[in-house]
């Protein structure tokens, strides 16, 4: 394997890993705002200190924000079969201890995820027709009880462990001043387009448990700045000249005030040296939040700054908006010799070349491509689902494709489904669901012809 090869596969292993981690928290992120604005709004220290309200604060950091992730952890690996036994696994880890579990609910959430898939495929083919529902629901059980006292005897102290040294890492960070440093790793991460996996996956669980501790937590606000991207923006705005001169300020609008960050990607790829403005600006704007002790209460999600702005924690509103105004001029000022003049004809066709590898990139980092997923979706999501989600498993397998087959309710169809597979009579209840995924409809769920196109689909999307 050459050394192209091999850092083009050590990237896609990143990306892949990164896709996953962030797919356990972004999904639940409304439940991450709406408690982090009880937290901001009914705590001592908050805008409106209520006794009352303020104790919905802890079971809903100890139980309901880690069980969310650990089910869509486990629903990732192996649909609503493995989100249910990745929550009964999660709990064994979460009961008994005052550590919030996210780190526990998103290891064991797909373990118990990945132990059901693994027992499914082991009794696939062997279970009589007829008795699917039933070897379903009591291997889930079983499962499920040693999975969660596996998680309480054995695992709770191994993770408690981890995120404890973790968050000596993270305070030793903070208390040497060394915090802006880390733009180093952010900064490039999000133009590779794992910005989710490090918002999402490791800074938002740290964050977290600092605001049960201290009400805020500077970790919100590393990756979410718009000020980094916005300096080079301006930059480009104003020294550079023809089409990428007049992209640059809808770009700025939707960075900024939408908070897709993704749109000034391309802008750095054009110019890779771009980078170390994005990097300075990081570093200055988390130095100023360092300066100014602000924090944030929940993740910004986009990252607006009027979602910034709303997340932000009593007290911290000015410290906030000078991160971001610094970051900014900071940006700007690098970025300026190296963008000045640039936008020539020739030049021009940059900006197109750098979006449509950034498309590809991000495509890449999805995993999209070939069909991996097909869904069986009936009214329950067990009974005549299950059945035609065997018999199609074995024409896929006959076939030597390596396809996961689920099946669910048809109000559950996940947005992540490629391929949906209903009773005629249900269709219309799956294309109101909104899913965009490839609908058959089919009038005999355990024996139908249309597997056998089915099939030829998928093949066809291997090649």
């Amino acid at each position: 394997m050459t050394n192209a090869s091999s850092a083009k596969s050590t990237k896609a292993g990143i990306q892949k890993f990164g896709r996953f981690m962030s797919g356990m928290i972004m999904p639940n992120i409304g439940a991450f705002i709406a408690w982090g604005f009880i937290t901001l709004l009914f705590i001592p220290t908050g805008w409106l200190p209520n006794e009352t309200l303020v104790k919905m604060v802890g079971p809903m950091i100890t139980y309901m924000l880690p069980l969310l992730i650990a089910y869509t952890g486990g629903k990732m690996v192996w649909g609503v079969r493995g989100g249910v036994v990745g929550v009964i696994a999660a709990m064994g880890v979460i009961v008994g201890t005052e550590v919030p579990m996210f780190i526990g609910a998103m290891i064991m959430g797909p373990f118990g995820g990945w132990v059901i898939k693994k027992s499914d495929k082991l009794v696939e083919g062997k279970v009589p027709v007829g008795f699917e529902m039933l070897v379903d629901n009591f291997s889930a059980g079983i499962l499920g009880m040693l999975l969660a006292m596996f998680g309480f005897y054995l695992m709770q102290p191994i993770i408690t462990a981890i995120i404890s040294v973790l968050q000596v890492g993270v305070d030793f960070l903070i208390n040497a001043k060394l915090l802006p440093l880390v733009s180093i790793f952010i900064e490039p991460g999000k133009v590779l387009f794992l910005n989710n996996a490090i918002n999402h996956g490791i800074l938002s669980p740290l964050g977290i448990q600092q605001v049960q501790e201290s009400g805020r937590s500077i970790l919100f606000l590393l990756e979410t700045n718009p000020g980094p991207g916005l300096g080079i923006l301006l930059a480009y705005w104003l020294f550079s000249k023809g089409n990428i001169k007049a992209s640059a300020p809808s770009a700025i609008i939707i960075h900024f005030f939408g908070g897709i960050h993704e749109i000034y990607f391309p802008y750095i790829l054009m110019k890779p040296i771009l980078i170390l403005a994005a990097i300075g600006g990081g570093a200055a704007g988390v130095l100023t939040n360092l300066i100014f002790s602000t924090g944030a209460v929940a993740t910004p999600s986009p990252g607006s700054i009027f979602a910034l702005m709303a997340v932000t924690a009593k007290g911290s509103h000015l410290g906030v908006l000078l991160a971001v105004i610094v970051s900014t001029a900071v940006s700007f000022i690098i970025s300026m010799p190296f963008v000045r003049n640039f936008g020539t004809d020739e030049e021009d066709n940059a900006l197109e070349n750098a979006q449509d590898q950034m498309k590809s990139m991000k495509a890449e980092s999805k995993g999209q491509g070939k069909i991996t997923n097909i869904l069986f979706a009936c009214d329950a999501g067990m009974g005549s689902s299950a059945m035609g989600a065997n018999k199609l498993t074995k024409l896929l397998k006959a076939e030597n494709l390596d396809v996961k087959v689920e099946h669910c309710s048809v109000d559950d169809i996940p947005a992540s489904a490629q391929v949906v597979i209903c009773h005629r009579d249900l269709m219309e209840r799956v294309k109101m669901s909104g899913t965009k995924a490839h609908c058959v409809s089919v009038t005999n769920l355990v024996n139908a012809p249309e597997y056998k196109d089915i099939v030829q689909l998928v093949l066809e999307s291997h090649k």
